[in-house]
């Protein structure tokens, strides 16, 4: 659950999340505390900023984080429709160097998904983006962290998961969080992701087999050239053809 609250002596609006109690058990406090400790290394202006954490008397894990007042990319392209490719271009470098700073320091979000990204106003600025939900994040040295999930399940969003952690979750890489971005561009791009199945098998198989749209003729127009190569690139089914960085 989160909640909207404010620092009792600096008084600035932040965002307090917590776990419900009923879902509260010894793993899920240790995927929690996690997911703060790693946050907080995270300082780059496009990363949500974590304040401080804790527990309630009653025992209730918190943490306080950054307030966004804003809205997610997945609602921008609900409510306005596909970007023009300058936008999405300068929405996707913000991103970048949010991954970029993780990746540098052994860390992949492993959810990056357009509900993930934040688009706010800071400083009189607009179109500020803000990578949200390190929730999932995973520490590229830790052989433990593993043990902190669910065996055999699937961590992330399928439609935004790139093919080689479908049938294993720990393939997760720096070139997994790359083919989620390029999707998210597909998305800002073209109005929808570049993939969509039926079932959750038929969209694993896509993900794995079938190669995507070009965005321009998903579009019926032309795109530009660089963003769409990008973007494909980001997309292809195996991590090495993907941009190293």
């Amino acid at each position: 659950a989160v909640y909207r609250a404010e620092h009792a002596m600096l008084q600035p609006p932040t965002s307090v999340k917590t776990l419900l109690p009923e879902k509260t058990t010894d793993a899920t406090v240790a995927l929690f505390e996690r997911e703060v400790r790693l946050s907080s290394q995270l300082n780059h202006p496009n990363t949500i900023a974590i304040y401080d954490y804790g527990r309630t008397d009653e025992g209730l894990f918190y943490y306080a984080m950054e307030f966004l007042d804003g809205l997610g990319l997945d609602d921008l392209v609900k409510h306005y429709g596909p970007q023009s490719a300058a936008r999405t271009i300068f929405l996707l470098r913000q991103v970048c160097g949010s991954l970029a700073e993780a990746h540098g320091i052994g860390l992949i979000h492993r959810d990056i998904k357009p509900a993930n990204i934040m688009l706010t106003r800071r400083g009189g600025q607009y179109d500020v983006v803000k990578v949200l939900d390190f929730g999932l994040v995973k520490a590229t040295d830790t052989k433990d962290e593993m043990e902190l999930t669910v065996a055999g399940s699937i961590t992330g969003t399928p439609v935004y998961l790139a093919p080689e952690t479908f049938n294993d979750n720990q393939a997760f890489a720096p070139a997994s969080d790359l083919y989620a971005l390029g999707a998210v561009g597909y998305y800002l791009l073209t109005g929808g992701p570049p993939f969509q199945g039926a079932t959750f098998a038929e969209l694993c198989l896509q993900h794995m087999q079938a190669p995507p749209q070009p965005p321009s003729e998903r579009l019926g127009q032309t795109v530009d050239g660089d963003l769409e190569a990008v973007i494909l690139q980001c997309l292809a089914k195996s991590p090495t053809d993907r941009p190293p960085d």
